[in-house]
């Protein structure tokens, strides 16, 4: 399972991405895409510290 928690994490991250352009742009919630947003870098550390917790 070595890995899999990050490729998740990492995918659901990009999923924030284009969440966030989506509303941003095409829904027009400025504050709600930043909102999404923000989500990516913490989607992707909880993902890695989650992998290393299992390891232990």
């Amino acid at each position: 399972m070595s890995g899999q928690i990050s490729k998740i994490g990492f995918m659901a991250s990009m999923l924030s991405v284009v969440g966030s352009l989506y509303v941003y742009f095409i829904i027009g919630d400025h504050d709600l895409g930043i909102f999404v947003g923000l989500w990516a870098p913490t989607l992707i550390l909880a993902s890695k510290e989650i992998e290393v917790l299992l390891e232990n």
